[in-house]
């Protein structure tokens, strides 16, 4: 247990270093008016990869910070779902881990934000009708057929 704390505290100590270390790439260019439209994005697709490898060392952190919590808690190598032994193999793998390997994909429901019980992905056609009640951005044209 010793041994998985120490890693998974370096490991986010590690983590928040290249977070704040970290810098967005900037443009290449003082204008956009002489550039290529290629050169432009490729300075996008930079700027998107920095971003989505930070957000994924975030999401990272993230769970070291669960893993770490659960020790404290003293439900480390547990399963959070079933609740039965995590095997020291997966656990050696992925110190992070909570779950057993047949959870793992449950996990992500597990963490999920509590709002997303209540709230509906897609909006139901009569929400919008009620919304209306509120206004909206339709013009006379818009409302004529």
């Amino acid at each position: 247990m010793e041994k998985f704390k120490k890693q998974l505290e370096q490991e986010l100590q590690e983590i928040e270093k290249q977070l704040e270390e970290s810098e967005r790439p900037q443009a290449t260019e003082l204008s956009n008016y002489d550039n290529h439209p290629a050169d432009n994005a490729s300075d996008l697709t930079d700027q998107l990869t920095e971003m989505v490898i930070d957000e994924h060392r975030s999401d990272h952190a993230e769970e070291i910070k669960h893993a770490l919590q659960a020790m404290e808690d003293g439900t480390y190598g547990k399963c959070a779902i079933c609740g039965e032994e995590i095997p020291i193999g997966r656990l050696e793998a992925k110190p992070e881990a909570l779950t057993c390997v047949e959870h793992a994909e449950k996990m992500e429901d597990y963490l999920r934000p509590v709002e997303e019980d209540v709230l509906s992905p897609t909006p139901k056609s009569d929400d919008f009708i009620e919304l209306e009640q509120f206004g909206n951005s339709d013009t006379p044209q818009d409302k004529s057929l």
